[in-house]
């Protein structure tokens, strides 16, 4: 887009990626297309499900938006946040946007936390730094920010470190910090998978209900269509760095178009009987 050209901005987008490419740079030699030209938009007030295989180019997805790719790759195309192309912005430029704008919480909260820093101190620090506000004030999103994802005695936690919470509470605690600062889109990047399945429900729920609650949306990267099934309202299906299908969750689960989603659903447990519950729900 030139820069004279205007863009027609859906109120109900809060991400829009359009044609993004990753690709390694060697020093020597082809570089390899790692992510292959995708399309794919995150609604305000939902969560899109990007879907598929280790390697599949998922995460990559998800770091090419936030600039964090590793060295000797880069991005192209465009990821917009409104009016703003985070694909086009320096280091320096896209700072703003991080944490303010769009943020991300990782897979596994042991060593996305840093073990020797209490909680209370890295929430402040983290608001302090984005927001710019004073200790006080820091301290009182903090508080407010574990209350948001249920975090037991919030005031208390704050003066506790990481190893002191169990792996749940760890996760929602990054979640808390990456809300801290009331972003307009959340990445998660396999935000359960470290997790047993009893305490990945209660993390789902909380996605959930933040969801519903706000004007938040999620891009929720994961291999397990499982998670997809009970949280999504849009999925994604990626393969070898290209977008196969996407489609509505309930269209994904009860009439996949693609030979790959098909292969996917079917190799999921208990795949049949998720079927026949979401026949069901259309019959009643």
């Amino acid at each position: 887009m030139s820069p004279t050209e205007t863009r027609t901005v859906s109120a109900d987008i809060a991400l829009d990626i359009q044609n993004l490419k990753v690709m390694t740079q060697p020093k020597r030699g082809e570089g390899h297309e790692i992510v292959k030209g995708i399309d794919l938009q995150v609604r305000r007030g939902s969560i899109h499900g990007l879907a598929g295989e280790s390697g599949s180019g998922k995460t990559m997805t998800a770091l090419a938006t936030l600039g964090l790719l590793p060295l000797k790759t880069r991005a192209t195309g465009h990821a917009y946040i409104g009016d703003a192309d985070l694909i086009s912005l320096s280091e320096q430029a896209i700072k703003p946007f991080r944490a303010r704008r769009i943020a991300m919480v990782f897979q596994d909260p042991s060593t996305s936390l840093h073990p020797q820093l209490t909680i209370g101190k890295q929430l402040t620090d983290h608001v302090r730094l984005h927001l710019k506000v004073s200790k006080a004030e820091a301290i009182a999103k903090a508080i407010a920010s574990l209350e948001r994802v249920s975090v037991p005695e919030p005031a208390q936690a704050l003066n506790k470190y990481p190893h002191q919470f169990s792996g749940g509470q760890r996760q929602r605690i990054a979640i808390a910090i990456g809300l801290a600062c009331e972003p307009d889109v959340l990445l998660a990047d396999e935000p359960t998978t470290a997790l047993d399945v009893t305490v990945q429900a209660g993390v789902l729920q909380l996605l959930r209900k933040l969801v519903d609650e706000s004007d938040l949306g999620v891009l929720l990267v994961t291999h397990d269509l499982g998670v997809m099934s009970s949280i999504a309202d849009e999925v994604s299906v990626m393969r070898y760095g290209e977008i196969v299908e996407n489609a509505t969750a309930r269209q994904i689960f009860a009439q996949p178009q693609h030979e790959y989603t098909k292969s996917l659903l079917a190799a999921m447990p208990g795949a049949d009987l998720a079927k026949e519950s979401i026949h069901a729900e259309e019959e009643a």
